[in-house]
């Protein structure tokens, strides 16, 4: 998990997501968001050093590890990797499901433009969800989701 090499298993409910009252809420699309850290360790003119192999560098990262502050921190393993021509995309009045998942640190999303109309922050669906969450905790080595129906045109960005 050290080096971005996690994810996550979310099973929806057979019977698809209600909103605690019985009420179906039924979605569009689904979008993943990994969240990964990654620990790389510099040398003494704080370069980032490399490797031959994952585990010649084990000692060293164990190190930085150990200081709980991750040298890099994106988003489905790469920069830009939900950004252009990857970014995720929804016409007005559909419905997105965003799960989203940290397999080290806790996390607040936050979609700026818009907020969690049904967010299940731990992914426990036989709970019923918080209802419209600007910010929304997932705590670290869990995965939660919210759901939010687009109600305009424009750029929403997931931070």
């Amino acid at each position: 998990v050290t080096a971005g090499m996690n994810g996550a298993i979310m099973v929806l409910p057979r019977e698809g997501l209600t909103d605690g009252k019985g009420n179906a809420l039924p979605y569009d699309r689904i979008y993943y968001v990994g969240e990964q850290d990654f620990y790389v360790p510099k040398d003494a003119d704080g370069n980032y050093m490399t490797y031959e192999s994952i585990g010649d560098g084990y000692a060293d990262t164990l190190e930085v590890m150990r200081k709980l502050i991750p040298s890099h921190v994106v988003f489905n393993g790469k920069v830009g990797a939900l950004t252009g021509d990857n970014a995720m995309t929804a016409a007005v009045g559909e419905r997105g499901l965003i799960v989203h998942s940290q397999a080290n640190r806790d996390t607040r999303p936050h979609l700026i433009g818009g907020h969690g109309d049904y967010v299940w922050q731990t992914g426990k669906f036989h709970n019923a969800p918080d209802i419209d969450q600007e910010t929304w905790f997932i705590p670290g080595g869990a995965a939660g989701a919210a759901l939010y129906t687009f109600l305009q045109p424009g750029v929403y960005a997931y931070v």
